[in-house]
């Protein structure tokens, strides 16, 4: 009889992470590892990866195996590409998580759309776009040989909907059009992948909307009013449908993004 713990068990399976030690990534990492997935971490060089692997190797016992590397650099992505085939441990799920936000304080990131460069239209799509399409198409063999073998494309609620400019009024934030336009491109490649890539491997991807994440109180006020559950997201908040699109509970379901908003998008 197939049981909900029996589909959801990951025991045995391999999941590459990007963005692994930031703060969705630390939560997929340990969701995944609960399950008995081994994690693979890919980060920026200098990320916390240690306290990563100790979380994981204290609280679930799984192994946790850390790779330093700048998406936004394709030699560092063939190196760390290479690194995960020559081992010989299979791939089993590749969650496209990192993603490059900027800052306020980068040039012609946050800036009117006049004074946006096309130097950070670039980065961004770099790290956005071509980096899970670059990983997607390395590990296409990896993933058809294995049981289960999936992607989850991490996308963004800008990548479908326009910014309401008002709530950003009086703040020093900002949403650029790379940001946007590199999410909409990631969630149509999940469609392509999904369609190219079956029936051997399912492709979806997890649509979240803001996270709280220290912003002015005035912005929240007005994210939430804009909200039907009258909130910002928090982590935790990703758990089920990460857990449910990387294992066997989504096992007839591809081509799909799954919105995580708080209904932000109904109205």
């Amino acid at each position: 009889m197939t049981t909900l713990q029996r589909l959801n068990d990951m025991s045995g399976r391999r999941v590459l992470i990007t963005g692994g030690t930031g703060h969705l990534g630390r939560m997929m990492a340990d969701t995944l590892a609960e399950l008995g997935a081994r994690i693979v971490a890919l980060d920026l060089p200098g990320s916390d990866f240690a306290s990563l692997e100790n979380h994981l190797s204290l609280t679930w016992g799984v192994e946790c195996c850390s790779i330093p590397c700048d998406l936004e650099v394709e030699e560092d992505r063939d190196n760390a590409i290479s690194r995960i085939k020559d081992d010989g441990l299979g791939l089993s799920c590749l969650i496209n998580n990192a993603a490059f936000v900027g800052t306020t304080g980068l040039e012609g990131w946050t800036s009117p759309f006049e004074q946006q460069t096309l130097s950070t239209w670039r980065r961004a799509l770099e790290v956005n776009l071509t980096a899970p399409f670059h990983l997607a198409q390395a590990f296409t063999r990896e993933l058809s040989l294995a049981k289960g073998g999936n992607i989850i494309n991490i996308t963004s609620i800008y990548g479908e909907l326009a910014p309401d400019w008002k709530m950003y009024s009086g703040t020093s934030m900002g949403n650029p059009a790379a940001y946007s336009a590199s999410k909409g491109g990631l969630q149509q490649l999940t469609r392509w992948l999904a369609s190219t890539l079956s029936p051997g491997i399912r492709v979806n991807g997890i649509c979240p909307g803001g996270l709280i994440r220290d912003q002015p109180a005035e912005f929240v006020q007005r994210y939430n009013s804009k909200t039907p559950l009258n909130r910002m997201a928090v982590v935790d908040d990703f758990r089920g449908a990460v857990s449910f699109l990387a294992s066997d509970l989504s096992q007839y379901v591809t081509g799909q993004i799954l919105k995580i908003e708080g209904g932000y998008g109904i109205w």
